[in-house]
């Protein structure tokens, strides 16, 4: 083992300095006692190794320790062949240092492996990071004497741990951190158990049970403060990157402009991938208030697995969405997914669905009369009666896959209630800012006031126009009319506003009609006078 230090040394001298030594000084202690010279000339004459060491070299040896203060400690040189610090991580308990500048804070973290829980050891040490962080290390070798990992985020530290074993302290101004060292030195030199060092990069959001230690102590070591508050805007980044609720939403809940709302929308990746087409122009049966008429449908959602069958229920008079995932579409999960829907947005006077076998079985009918609901199919193969909820099917599909980074790993059941909650409760539109769950639950008519225009009907069976009819409501392509037998719900474009006739006498023409007669008569003979000029004449 000398002669390997010797070699190894006089290697690495030639390198670095292409010289060789002037003095190699061997003082070993052995169990017989300290060597002699006798002895060191017998080990020259019998030792091949450390003849092999001492090959060419003119210097001279010495069994005596050199004439330097570092060396007059009672220190006894002995020689070591097993090395505690493993090079490997160790499948025993990991201890976490760290520290902090600004709050002076050492922090000395681990969890227990008979409760499971973080225990953590902070104490206050004056001076650099570095000091404090080597302040934590002592007292986790003070505290495990049984083998243990050493993870800190310094990489001084984790240098000064590793090369600690057996080392002699060259001359240190720094009073304090001289201590320290000493106390390092001692303790890792007469380690009975072994122990790993290892460095890590501070504040990263890998996972793993090494960064989730790291983040622990960098929260322990961090000062005490408030965190600022963001402003509006990020306020409302935030939440949009957690909910994914549309523009209108953003502006009810925050207080953004229009265009500040559209800008977040478009600026998400996930938002402006899973874009719903645009909402086309048309005319679709509704309730007049809550509850009145719902149109309820099936539709897929492989992702789901075994679960991907998904009811869904809305209230055409709100907007108000129910849905829940089944392991498939007959007629006893109908009733499942109409029960759980009739607990959360009440009982409805009329159920609309389109003409399939679990729709129309008699199970379903005998369910549906039992909770007095009136239940109507829509035109066989045709869509378009089911609008809305075909509608629906396409929104929740977009906020499950807007969502999908954010729930990943959670059941269906989980990812279709936050889906349900950003629709029901966040998302609005521009015509009305209140989100469904507050129309549906709110006012129980849409015109709150008794004001009703009359209006101006065509047929569209006879084509003749019918009227004058009070206008219920109206929207984007539809409108409702009562008539004398019940609310009638008719495209928008055959509405128009009905204006009276005059009565008794003739009617004043105004100033702006007068004046536009004038000038087409005017004109009328003006080109008379001028065709009359012509050489030839003129037919009419």
């Amino acid at each position: 083992m000398d002669a390997e230090l010797i070699r190894k040394a006089r290697f690495q001298i030639r390198e670095l300095a292409s010289c060789d030594f002037m003095c190699i000084h061997i003082p070993i202690g052995m169990q017989s006692g300290q060597i002699s010279r006798a002895m060191l000339e017998h080990l020259l004459q019998e030792n091949e190794a450390l003849q092999f060491a001492l090959d060419s070299f003119t210097g001279q040896i010495s069994i005596h320790r050199p004439a330097h203060k570092i060396f007059n400690q009672d220190v006894k040189f002995t020689l070591s062949l097993k090395e505690f610090r493993s090079r490997k991580p160790l499948k025993v308990l990991t201890v976490f240092t760290d520290a902090s500048g600004r709050s002076h804070k050492s922090v000395l973290t681990w969890k227990d492996p008979q409760t499971q829980q973080w225990e953590a050891d902070v104490a206050e040490v004056e001076g650099s990071p570095q000091v404090a962080e080597l302040a934590a290390v002592i007292r986790a070798f003070e505290r495990f004497p049984e083998p243990f990992n050493l993870v800190t985020d310094s990489a001084y530290v984790a240098g000064v741990v590793s090369r600690a074993e057996q080392a002699i302290l060259q001359e240190v101004s720094n009073i304090a951190l001289y201590e320290l060292l000493s106390k390092l030195v001692k303790l890792v030199s007469h380690r009975e158990q072994p122990f790993c060092v290892m460095h890590t990069r501070s504040h990263t959001d890998l996972p793993g049970f090494i960064a989730e230690g790291n983040r622990k102590t960098d929260a322990l070591a961090a000062p005490a403060e408030m965190a600022p508050l963001p402003n509006i805007f990020e306020q409302a980044k935030l939440s949009h990157q957690l909910f994914h609720q549309n523009a209108p939403g953003l502006v009810r809940c925050f207080h953004l402009t229009w265009e500040q709302a559209k800008v977040i929308v478009a600026a998400c990746p996930s938002c402006s991938r899973n874009a719903v087409p645009t909402l086309h122009a048309g005319v679709n049966p509704r309730g007049l208030r809550s509850c009145e008429v719902w149109q309820t449908d099936v539709t897929h959602f492989p992702e789901f697995r075994h679960q991907k069958f998904v009811h869904v229920s809305v209230d055409t008079f709100s907007g108000a969405v129910f849905a829940s995932a089944h392991t498939g579409e007959k007629a006893g999960d109908v009733i499942k997914h109409l029960i759980h829907a009739f607990s959360f947005m009440g009982i409805p006077k009329e159920l609309k669905t389109d003409n399939g076998p679990a729709y129309k079985s008699r199970e379903l009918c005998s369910f549906l009369q039992q909770w007095g609901v009136e239940h109507k199919t829509g035109i066989p193969h045709a869509p378009p009666g089911q609008a809305m909820v075909e509608r629906t099917h396409q929104t929740i599909k977009k906020v499950l896959h807007q969502q999908q980074q954010v729930l990943k790993v959670e059941p269906p059941s989980i990812r279709l209630a936050r889906a349900l909650f950003t629709i029901n409760f966040l998302d609005c539109s521009f015509e009305g800012l209140n989100p469904p769950v507050v129309q549906h639950f709110g006012e129980s008519s849409v015109f709150p006031n008794k004001q009703r225009p009359p209006v101006m009907v065509r047929d569209p069976e006879s084509g003749r126009t019918e009227g004058p009819h009070d206008l219920v409501t109206w929207g984007r392509g539809y409108a409702c009319v009562s008539t004398p037998t019940g609310p009638r719900w008719i495209p928008s474009k055959w509405v128009k506003p009905y204006v009276p006739k005059g009565s008794g006498s003739k009617s004043v023409t105004g100033p702006q009609v007068a004046n536009a007669a004038w000038r087409r008569k005017r004109k009328k003979e003006y080109h008379r006078d001028l065709w009359a000029e012509l050489p030839f004449p003129y037919c009419s």
